[in-house]
């Protein structure tokens, strides 16, 4: 007997009291855990998150929605960025009338998306205790890929509606539908030697801008 007919058995085995007919929407699984470790303030919540982000790596900036424009021509002329790749959703005037805007274009080979000098989103959701940012392909968002292979990577996201504690909180919000990309810091992996190696499979540089008219003045 393979490993696979014994596993299989063992399955069977344990599915023995279980009517034919019965679905898992038929056997409804408890959800009343607590969803997040704290109750706090918008205020907390969007420090915490600051915190974690820095904690992953990712270059944190806040600023009031007034000042949005400004810090991110600031972040792209840092980098000397001169094309940017953003979804139809990013308003135009987010950025500066001498960067090149590319369209989020499904037919633009990849080599030609590595090129591109910067990506600028939105996001759907950031969970405040893990430091992630959640993409789920909204407007402001694009293709899953357009996040992955350019090397810098602005994301905006705005304070307090689009901030939520725990992951939990966060799944709730999203359509399991949708294709999502989870966020925590931009793309880093290991050796066997644990030598961290960024830019492997994601942007080398990640940096948050978080909007909230509680930084106005």
């Amino acid at each position: 007997m393979s490993s696979r007919d014994i596993v299989l058995g063992r399955i069977r085995r344990a599915l023995t009291d279980v009517p034919r007919e019965e679905t898992p929407e038929n056997s409804p699984v408890p959800r009343d855990y607590w969803d997040t470790h704290a109750r706090r303030s918008d205020a907390q919540r969007l420090d915490l998150l600051a915190e974690n982000l820095a904690d992953y790596r990712a270059l944190v900036h806040r600023c009031p929605p007034s000042g949005l424009p400004a810090l991110i021509a600031e972040l792209l002329a840092a980098r000397g960025a001169r094309s940017v790749v953003a979804p139809p959703g990013i308003p135009a005037d987010w950025l500066p009338d001498e960067i090149e805007r590319v369209a989020d274009d499904p037919s633009m080979p990849p080599r030609e998306l590595d090129a591109l000098d910067s990506v600028l989103t939105g996001c759907a959701v950031a969970v405040a205790e893990t430091g992630t940012i959640v993409l789920d392909a909204g407007a402001d968002q694009g293709r899953r890929r357009i996040s992955l292979v350019p090397d810098h990577h602005i994301c905006v996201v705005r304070a307090p509606e689009q901030i939520v504690d725990s992951v939990p909180q966060a799944l709730a919000r999203l359509d399991p539908s949708r294709p999502q990309t989870w966020i925590s810091g931009p793309s880093a992996t290991s050796d066997i030697e644990l030598d961290r190696v960024e830019g492997v499979h994601g942007p080398r540089t990640l940096e948050v801008v978080l909007v909230s008219a509680a930084d106005e003045g």
